[in-house]
């Protein structure tokens, strides 16, 4: 059976961050993305989170406490564009667009903030680093995003980036898929 769209994501971050790196969950909605990084850079490593909800971060937080990795994360009360700010060399980045599963479905990741998350984040990912972004565009504001989103990642240099999409084109009710990014290795 064909691997879903999140664990392909989750394969092509493993396969290409090591310990003690940093890596960016863009949007962290209940934490399990972030955990998955946490526990992928180990001790040592580094993990910056975003959320604009409140009910997020401290979701999030709880998840990582449990789990003991919370000393590893930087939790970020704010939109995944602050990583314009950041002055890292990032080994991956994670999207999850859409909206909060079991909050407010009508606070979504948006086309312009996203899009300029994405080019932000690009900026700081580190040759052979990798950004994943999951599209979840059954929802209102999910098919201008998705649009814009693709359309974006089409503009990309060939020379400095590869683009994969990853997509069940037989599904119904738009089914989320998987947009990669890799930048290429400095030869």
């Amino acid at each position: 059976m064909f691997p879903n769209v999140l664990e392909v994501a989750r394969k092509l971050i493993r396969e290409r961050v090591g310990e003690n790196e940093t890596v960016i969950d863009a949007t962290m909605g209940n934490g399990n993305d972030t955990l998955f990084l946490a526990q992928l850079v180990g001790e040592k490593g580094r993990v910056i989170a975003y959320d604009i909800q409140p009910l997020a971060m401290e979701k999030t937080r709880q998840r990582l406490e449990r789990e003991g990795v919370l000393q590893r994360v930087q939790l970020q009360l704010a939109s995944h564009e602050e990583m314009a700010n950041l002055d890292v060399s990032a080994a991956a980045i994670m999207f999850n667009l859409g909206y909060l599963p079991g909050g407010d479905k009508a606070i979504t990741t948006q086309a312009a903030s996203t899009v300029r998350a994405i080019e932000a984040g690009l900026k700081i990912l580190r040759p052979g680093g990798i950004m994943t972004v999951m599209i979840y565009w059954g929802h209102p504001a999910g098919q201008v995003e998705k649009e814009a989103v693709e359309a974006y990642c089409q503009t990309l240099s060939q020379l400095d980036y590869l683009v994969l999409k990853y997509q069940y084109i037989n599904q119904q009710n738009q089914a989320p898929f998987l947009l990669a990014i890799e930048r290429r290795p400095v030869i």
